[in-house]
This record gives structure tokens, C-alpha cells and sequence, in this order.
């Protein structure tokens, strides 16, 4: 199926490694011009431009501390002046941490809330106004499951997570009258190299016990995700704003 993708400029927060990473590629195999959007994984980021280029879309890697507001602004000025301006933005950078919540510090909190929330509206705000001034766009935001369940030992990142179920129903609805989309995509377990940072130190007695609250008894790939998010910011869906889609192998079913 065309996703009619080709030629939309996307922005991917977070996208130096994993579940990001793939994203983006999944974006230029579509024929989307993309910007890797990256904090401290810049070699990451640099080499997935590089496979984009090669797949003969433009594409960057672009750096942005998104607790500082000034360089997310900046960044999205770079994107604009050299692939274009946005019509995708796709929130995925976060910050998580697996921890009984009574052994938390508040340093431990603020890292999430700057980067989870308070990074995701920076960059939002930035991306959207870009997009008002163009005509509109779509905006697809990741979230972990546990921000719609709860979860033991997550409480911190189940909290920021659960601020994306408001902001993506809030921007639908304020920012409709632009031509501007937003929907969410809850996920599972999905395996990257963060996925230490949602199941800490599992022993096999501890992973088989997770698994087992998996229908479908496996823990996602990227793969398994990145169709739900391009549909999402596809043209194709232009009647669809507001949804948060889960796709968790049947972890939570709404």
C-alpha cells in the first residue's frame, strides 16, 4: 500500500537508537525526507541519515538538548532550512527508569518530567507552529502502556507517560482547526536496547513471569510498531484525531 509519504518532511524525536531509530528508516523506505532528532547518540543518528540518503531521500541528524528550549527551537530553524519544513512530527524521545518508587529521589523524578513532558511539549510547541504556518501536519506520539495501566516499579515514567493520553487529545482538539492531526500509539514491551530500562535486572524466572501477561507470549520488535505509526501520520488518515492505538500483543486491551 502507498502511504502517500513521499516527499512529507518527518522529525523523530529520540531517534539515535532503537524503537526511533527504526521509525525514521521506516519514514525513508516510505519515501519521506526525515530528520533524526538526537541528544547524546549522535553516531546513531548520523549513520540512519546516511542509510535515509541512501535510499534517495534527504535526511540529517540533528542534536537538541529538549530540556533546553532555545535548542529545540533552533533545531526545528535547522530542519526547516535544510530538508523542509515539517509535516511529521513523531514524539519518542522519553526518559524512563525501572525502581521501587519509595527508593526515588526527586533527581530521579525531574530527569523523566524534563525530558517526558516537559521536553514533548517544547518540542511540540515548536513543531506546531511551524505547522500552523504552513498549513498543517500530523503529530504522532509514543507512550509505554504503563501510563494507561500502571505498573509496579515504573510509577515515575507511568506518570509521565500518562501526560501524552492529554496532550494528544488536547492538541486534536485545539489545533484541528489548522489541519493539524495528533494521535498517540500506547505500546508493550518492545525489544531495544533501553528495554533494560522498563524490566531492570530480569532473571529468566523474572522474564518468562512477564511474558506470560503477553497473549501473544513475546515481547514486541520495532517492527511490530512502526506501521501503526506511519499509518497514523499518513494522509490516509486524515479522519482520524484525537486515538490512542495501542499495540502491546495484547498486554492491556482498552
Amino acid at each position: 500500500m502507498n502511504l502517500n509519504l513521499g516527499e512529507k518532511t518527518v522529525l523523530v524525536t529520540g531517534a539515535g537508537q532503537g524503537l526511533g531509530r527504526q521509525i525514521g528508516l521506516a519514514f525513508a523506505a516510505e519515501g519521506a525526507n526525515v530528520a533524526f532528532h538526537y541528544g547524546s547518540s549522535a553516531d546513531g543518528a548520523e549513520t540512519a541519515a546516511d542509510e535515509a540518503v541512501k535510499l534517495g531521500v534527504r535526511a540529517m541528524a540533528v542534536r537538541a538538548d529538549l530540556r533546553d528550549g532555545a535548542a529545540v527551537s533552533s533545531a526545528v530553524k535547522e530542519v526547516k532550512e535544510h530538508i523542509g519544513a515539517i509535516d511529521i512530527l513523531v514524539n519518542n524521545a522519553a526518559v524512563t527508569q525501572n525502581k521501587p518508587f519509595l527508593e526515588t529521589t526527586e533527581e530521579d523524578w525531574e530527569a523523566q518530567i524534563d525530558v517526558t513532558v516537559a521536553g514533548t511539549l517544547r518540542m511540540t510547541h515548536a513543531v506546531a507552529k511551524q505547522m500552523v504556518d504552513h498549513g498543517g501536519g500530523a503529530i504522532v506520539s509514543l507512550m509505554g502502556d504503563s501510563g494507561r495501566v500502571g505498573e509496579s516499579r515504573l510509577l515515575v515514567t507511568a506518570t509521565t507517560r500518562s501526560t501524552t493520553l492529554g496532550l494528544t487529545k488536547s492538541l486534536a482538539k485545539e489545533l484541528a482547526r489548522y489541519g493539524i492531526r495528533a494521535n498517540a500509539v500506547s505500546i508493550g514491551l518492545v525489544q531495544t536496547a533501553s528495554l533494560g530500562g522498563h524490566t531492570g535486572d530480569a532473571d529468566d524466572e523474572r522474564m518468562a513471569k512477564i511474558l506470560s501477561a503477553y497473549p501473544l507470549r513475546r515481547l514486541g520488535v520495532p517492527d511490530d510498531v512502526t506501521p501503526m505509526v506511519l499509518l497514523l501520520a499518513s494522509p490516509l488518515s486524515s479522519w482520524t484525531t484525537g486515538q490512542v492505538v495501542s499495540v502491546n500483543g495484547g498486554y492491556s486491551m482498552p
